[in-house]
């Protein structure tokens, strides 16, 4: 703008426009006008062969390319700076001096070089002729109609148009690049350049563009008489339009609906040519060459309508098949596919022959099978799948399931049947464009299919928990019922009334009867323990091969099986609870597992097809295939799984040793929980591997978003699994060492750890009255309680014995005791031992390949943390000899070799401070201060026991009074006693 502003110098004293005001109405100037406005001054010859000016009405007609503009320039101003290197490299490279070295003195300087100077002037001027010369080659080598010449004026080329004389010419013959029919691809991009590059195409297109404009009739313009051929005159006026778009002076839209009119009545001639062809079936000839024409004139779109419209199939459709068919063909309320199968065949065989139709009338250029298969599948296909998917909605839910997926199922047959023409692309992409187009024919159904199949699933699956659940309470009830119709309430009511007579007629100091309700008498409770150990409920099978199963002849059955029904409310009571107890494993099962994923699988089948589709519909059937799982876990975990631990959970809680039979070493309600813990952990291994497979696989899902509903359900499934299961074992462990204690109140016999106990004849546990298997045999320490001695068989009171001291006492009982049993140095455990190590070690393998090892070793270490527990408790009950000891020691030596196999190391402290304590037991009461010792010592047990835990241990002595008193100086002083 610099030079424009100084031309105001010239005319100071009149007013000029402003320069962005000049630059716009250059814009609207024809370019017969700028040339002419150019022609004013230098300065605004400039400002008319400004490049930007001509780049614009070459980016307008959508011929310039800016990617190839910036690479040339880029590669000119390379190959300048090049040329300039090398120029100064020569004129620094002068002549030498004349020293001896040969070198130049450093003292000389050059201020002006002629030659040089010289040098570069010459340099520019070449670089200008070759500039002219490349272009004056590329003018000659145009053919341009007569009447059309670029002229030179000055130093400027400026296009002219000569007195045009057309009507007299011949058509210009069609020659090479150069041709006027093909001048679109001779422009370069070439920044500099734009100017003569538009030159070029206006100095062509103009002419014929403006005489185009004046024309009236169709007749008139020149281009039609110029070029008969009908191929030229559709490339000519497909140039013409696009050369209209750099035309910007005025009256410019009526030139351009001029032109507009001349091209539609040209595309309608043809188009009644093309439709000629193709009634007359002239494929290889004028439907070839008419749509060749109509492709050069605007891409050939209304041809490929016309084809399109004009095929047979778009009217006779009733040929192709009835949708009813599918209905009636088949039975009653059923659906078939059959004649599905039969409409696609014969829809493929026509759409196949068409493809070779396709291939012999249009260029490779053309795509024309995408619109003719959009057509078919909105008009043919589309209204032979509707009809049937609403019939079938009207009919039946699961039918009309059916139907949607058998449907598409067919439909994705057929869009891979379907021939590639060659016009087509590749093989993939094509196929990828069919299945799009055949896609959308299910699009206004998808959104009522997917909620369909949810509910579907929904009510099926709850259906099936439902009937489960209604099973299970029916057979519970009739057995409750069956157990309790033997109670004869009339024989419970006298029996009532005659147990309480004989309470009121009995003398106040005998002892307590049975509760009311219990016949009291040997034959009565052991009929009733008779009727209870036959109400033992059996299975068939275990739920699963290979569980450990601890004594082989527990008998389990899905059914109750009763030899005996019980007569009494308690005893029909108690058979009720082994009833549940046994029934645990019943509570929820893996067949209704494997129904409820079956269903889930075939929905997903159904839904997942949709999940194939790109877009919206694809995410929603994604989203949906999610809701169906998540559904799958809702049903399966709270609905079925959760209920059944409740309630195993609940019978365990009414577990009671004490009131069933002990057949076995199993803890029946335990063994069939974990079998339970096993189901549970079958159907969680069963939900692991159907997520996999029919979620992650299938790309239904992706299992790494930790936000996606479907992992997060099942997260919460395994977690409520792990609670329930943890709440179960946690019970388990409970019932377990139920089972310990009641095991070491009824099989540890007083005499295992005090041999030198006094039995005394008549009374329970005494050889004349016998202890059956399962009773308590009691028996009564000859100690401190005795303060009488025995004499001919009879026991003295103490008022009739003199007063002596303890020690001559306990002396005096050891040698008078006639019934006193021999000394026992039989090193093997004792049967009690034995037992609880059996019963604890054949529950603990139960969870081997059912739990991972965390849980295991969880597990095992409560398990020994509880036995070490009742251990303790069970040697404070017991009175302990010199003697028994060594069966003491013996024992908890067993109880710790157990513990060893566990291989849990936080155990086995314990259990060593156990076996230190049991030493106390064989010091000699001579040895009272070492005793002392011992018990002070805190060290000795690691921590794990006090010195006032060992000192309640040390009491536990049968001689403990009468070490205690040189125990206690030992220990507190001469004179000081413990206060406990």
């Amino acid at each position: 703008m610099g030079p424009l502003h100084a031309t105001a110098m010239i005319y100071s004293g009149k007013p000029i426009l402003p320069l962005e005001l000049i630059q716009k109405l250059l814009d609207y100037l024809p370019v017969s006008d700028l040339m002419n406005f150019a022609k004013c001054s230098r300065r605004l010859k400039e400002m008319v062969y400004d490049d930007s000016r001509w780049i614009k009405k070459l980016k307008d007609m959508g011929i310039w390319n800016e990617e190839e503009a910036r690479q040339r320039y880029e590669e000119a101003m390379a190959a300048r700076k090049a040329e300039r290197d090398q120029r100064r490299a020569t004129s620094v490279a002068g002549p030498q001096g004349s020293g001896n070295d040969g070198m130049a003195r450093p003292d000389s300087m050059t201020i002006f070089d002629a030659g040089e100077e010289e040098r570069r002037q010459k340099a520019v001027q070449q670089d200008k002729e070759r500039r002219r010369l490349e272009f004056e080659k590329r003018r000659n080598t145009m053919t341009l109609p007569s009447g059309i010449t670029i002229q030179s004026a000055g130093s400027a080329s400026l296009i002219s148009m000569a007195t045009p004389a057309l009507a007299q010419s011949s058509p210009p013959p069609i020659q090479g690049p150069g041709s006027i029919l093909a001048v679109f691809d001779n422009i370069v991009s070439a920044r500099g350049y734009a100017r003569y590059e538009f030159g070029k195409i206006y100095g062509m297109l103009a002419p014929l563009y403006f005489n185009l404009a004046k024309a009236r009739t169709h007749t008139d313009p020149i281009l039609f008489r110029q070029f008969r051929e009908p191929e030229e005159q559709a490339i000519m006026l497909a140039q013409l339009k696009i050369f209209a778009r750099a035309d910007s002076s005025q009256g410019w839209r009526d030139r351009l609906d001029r032109l507009e009119s001349m091209t539609s009545i040209f595309e309608n001639a043809a188009l009644r040519e093309f439709e000629g062809g193709y009634e007359a079936q002239d494929i290889d000839g004028r439907m070839k060459r008419y749509a060749q024409v109509l492709i050069h004139l605007n891409g050939g779109q209304a041809a490929i309508q016309l084809f399109v419209q004009k095929h047979p199939v778009m009217f006779e459709r009733e040929r192709l098949g009835n949708p009813m068919d599918c209905f009636d063909a088949g039975a009653l309320g059923e659906f078939t596919t059959q004649p599905v199968i039969e409409f696609f065949t014969r829809l493929s065989t026509l759409i196949n022959e068409q493809a070779n139709v396709i291939d012999r009338v249009f260029p490779e250029t053309v795509n024309v099978m995408i619109p003719f298969l959009e057509r078919v599948s909105e008009d043919v296909i589309g209204e032979y799948v509707t009809p049937i998917l609403d019939e079938a909605h009207e009919r039946d839910g699961e039918l009309y399931l059916q139907a949607v997926g058998g449907l598409f199922q067919q439909l994705r047959q057929f869009s891979g049947s379907v021939a590639r023409p060659k016009q087509s692309g590749t093989e993939e992409q094509y196929r990828k464009k069919v299945w799009q187009i055949m896609t959308r024919v299910f699009e206004p159904h998808v959104d009522l299919y997917l909620q369909e199949e949810l509910d579907h699933f929904k009510k099926k699956a709850t259906g099936e928990v439902d009937e489960w659940n209604e099973k299970v309470t029916e057979a519970d009830a009739a057995t409750v019922s069956l157990l309790m119709s033997g109670i004869n309430r009339e024989a419970d009511k006298r029996d009532f009334l005659s147990t309480f007579k004989k309470v009121i007629l009995m003398p106040v100091q005998a002892i307590p009867l049975a509760p009311f309700g219990i016949k009291t008498g040997s034959s009565s409770n052991k009929s009733l323990e008779v009727t209870t150990a036959n109400l033992v409920i059996q299975d068939q099978a275990p739920s699963r091969s290979g569980t450990p199963v601890p004594g082989s002849d527990i008998s389990r059955a899905s059914t109750p099986v009763t030899s005996t029904v019980p007569t009494t409310e308690l005893a029909a009571k108690a058979a009720i609870m082994n009833s549940r107890l046994e029934g645990i494993r019943s509570l929820f099962s893996i067949e209704i597992a494997l129904k409820l994923l079956h269903l889930a699988k075939t929905s997903l089948e159904r839904a997942g097809q949709f999940a194939r589709i790109e877009g919206q519909t694809g995410e929603e059937s994604k989203e949906q295939c999610e809701a169906i799982f998540i559904t799958l876990l809702q049903v399966l975990g709270p609905s079925h799984i959760k209920a059944g631990f409740d309630k195993a959970l609940a019978h365990l809680a009414s577990y009671n040793p004490r009131e069933v039979s002990h057949t076995t070493l199993a803890v029946a309600p335990l063994v069939t929980f974990l079998e339970l813990v096993n189901v549970g952990d079958l159907i969680q291994q069963m939900v692991d591997v159907f997520y996999e497979q029919e979620l992650v696989a299938m790309k239904l899902t992706d299992k790494n978003d930790f936000l996606n509903p479907a992992a997060k359900e099942k997260k919460k499934f395994e977690k409520m699994l792990d609670e329930m299961v943890a709440a179960g074992l946690d019970r388990g462990i409970d019932v377990l060492m139920n089972e310990v204690d009641w095991l070491f109140a009824t099989t540890q016999q007083a005499m295992d750890f005090n041999p030198g106990i006094m039995t005394i004849p008549g009374t329970i546990g005494s050889s004349t009255g016998g202890s059956g298997s399962g009773e308590v045999a009691k028996a009564r320490p000859f100690s401190m309680s005795f303060v009488g001695v025995f004499k001919g068989g009879g026991v003295a009171s103490s008022s009739s014995s003199p007063r002596v001291s303890i020690a001559e006492q306990e002396k005096t009982n050891r040698m008078s005791m006639p019934f006193a049993a021999p000394r026992d140095f039989d090193t093997a455990p004792t049967k009690t031992a034995v037992r609880i190590v059996e019963t604890v070690a054949s529950h603990t393998a139960l969870l081997n390949g059912l739990a991972d090892k965390n849980v295991l070793d969880v597990f095992n270490h409560e398990v020994g943390l509880r036995l070490f527990t009742s251990l303790c408790k069970h040697i404070k009950r017991q009175r302990i000899s010199i003697d028994g000891a060594v069966k003491l020691i013996t024992d908890i030596n067993y109880y710790h070799s157990f513990i060893t196999t566990l291989k849990l190391k936080h155990l086995q402290p314990s259990f060593n401070a156990l076996r230190e304590l049991s030493q106390i037991y064989l010091i000699d009461p001579s040895h009272a201060k070492q005793m002392a010792a011992i018990i002070a010592d805190t060290s000795r047990f690691g921590g794990i026991f006090r010195v006032e835990e060992v000192y309640e241990y040390a009491e536990r002595r049968e001689d403990w009074f009468t070490v205690k008193r040189e125990v206690e100086r030992a220990m507190y002083g001469f004179g000081l006693c413990v206060v406990m």
